[in-house]
């Protein structure tokens, strides 16, 4: 969730109006409007796809907290990839769901 207030912040920050800028004012006055109107239609965009992709971004979240219970992959020198668990599942669990055939 930080990277994305990040990338919104970064959003936002490029749509502000320069600071300087040696313009007539009616030109001024023009782009200054087209630059409130730009920044306030990016809001509506990253307001909207926030309101859509929280849910599915809390999700993801969860399942990273998820990967913190695995280790590294390592590669066998056949080529086969195993990931193991940092704690191993206790033999009751094994149990329940069974054995998986590859």
């Amino acid at each position: 969730m930080k990277y994305l207030m990040n990338i919104l912040l970064l959003m936002i920050s490029v749509t502000a109006p320069a600071a300087a800028q040696d313009a007539p004012s009616r030109e001024s006055d023009q782009m200054s409007e087209g630059m409130s109107l730009l920044e306030e239609g990016t809001r509506m965009l990253l307001e909207g796809l926030m309101q859509e992709l929280g849910p599915a971004l809390r999700d993801l979240e969860e399942k990273i907290d998820d990967l913190n219970a695995y280790l590294p992959p390592e590669v066998l020198p056949n080529g086969d990839i195993i990931i193991r668990r940092k704690v191993p599942l206790l033999p009751e669990h094994l149990e329940e769901h069974g054995e998986t055939d590859i």
